[in-house]
């Protein structure tokens, strides 16, 4: 089962403030919504551009992260690491669904985000 689109690319910042500030001004993003000092996510075309603060993000990330839809995150998860891949860490995001850390084979970070599936 190939892979959904991506869903979001994140940069992890240090201030939070100044770079919203700075894409929404130098790159006239349309701010979709923010998460305190935690996560601040732009509409970029058909895409989500964020700035992610350190906490927030994959962890030991630098620079950008590109987050995949998923909606089978075993077996892709087992083609990755049959592939070279390792997977770093799985985080619950409540009602914005889960999401799973890989490190690729040169050691760059990608994530896998499965959405919620409709409430009971």
């Amino acid at each position: 089962m190939p892979l959904g689109a991506i869903s979001s690319v994140y940069t992890v910042v240090n201030d939070m403030d100044r770079m919203q500030a700075f894409y929404a001004e130098a790159l006239e993003l349309p701010l979709s919504f923010r998460d305190h000092d935690r996560w601040c996510q732009f509409k970029a075309g058909p895409l989500a551009f964020a700035l992610s603060s350190a906490a927030e993000a994959a962890k030991d990330a630098r620079g950008s992260v590109i987050v995949f839809d998923a909606s089978d995150l075993a077996s892709v998860a087992a083609r990755i690491e049959r592939l070279g891949g390792r997977h770093l860490a799985s985080r619950d995001m409540g009602a914005h669904g889960s999401v799973a850390t890989f490190a690729d084979p040169e050691g760059n970070r990608f994530q896998l985000h499965v959405r919620p599936g409709p409430s009971a």
